[in-house]
């Protein structure tokens, strides 16, 4: 039957990732999304106002001017066959409620770190530490300067030693893209021996 030979030939849809990139309030989570995403990325972002007074901690980033709300979402095709779509977490406090909803069906994670307030994700490496969900480190380095190195980092939050922590730039599409690399060649890696 020629219809039954098409649909034989047609190629098949490739397999999509759901990836989450948390951390704290201002470490660069939209930033990635932006730098790493083909197409233009969906941001919910919002001015911070003077209601935010006394409730955001913008110690080490006074320039910071909007925050995100819900969430951010890119997607990068790594092959033909493998498509990763990128969820932004929302980094206050009081939007954590959404990490739940937005980590269901997730792969993997990068947790983003400001090395100037490593304390800003550590409710991200516990979130999912709890869940199970497999994570790497990125150490954003704000204004292109990582002034230490990742084994300090690694000693520093805690992290055991399968925790990739990788030195990044949240501004730069291949720093960006190396941090997600490391991340799926993990995920393939635990697969394989599953």
């Amino acid at each position: 039957m020629a219809g039954s030979d098409l649909a034989t030939d047609a190629p098949s849809a490739p397999d999509t990732v759901k990836i989450l990139i948390a951390g704290g309030f201002g470490v660069g989570k939209t930033t990635m999304v932006g730098s790493v995403s083909e197409i233009v990325p969906l941001r919910t972002e919002e001015p911070l106002t003077m209601a935010g007074l006394g409730v955001d901690d913008l110690d080490g980033i006074e320039e910071k001017r909007a925050t995100t709300v819900a969430l951010d979402f890119g997607r990068i095709t790594i092959s033909r066959d493998l498509v990763l779509y990128l969820f932004g977490t929302p980094g206050q406090q009081r939007f954590w409620f959404m990490w739940n909803d937005l980590a269901l069906g997730a792969l993997g994670a990068v947790v983003l770190v400001d090395v100037r307030r490593p304390e800003s994700s550590f409710a991200a490496i516990d979130f999912f530490e709890r869940r199970g969900i497999p994570f790497v480190v990125g150490v954003n380095g704000f204004h292109g300067e990582h002034p230490y190195p990742a084994e300090d980092i690694r000693e520093a939050l805690a992290l055991p030693e399968h925790v990739q922590v990788l030195l990044c730039d949240a501004r730069e599409r291949e720093s960006s893209r190396d941090v997600l690399i490391a991340l799926i060649d993990q995920l393939i890696a635990s697969a394989v021996q599953a």
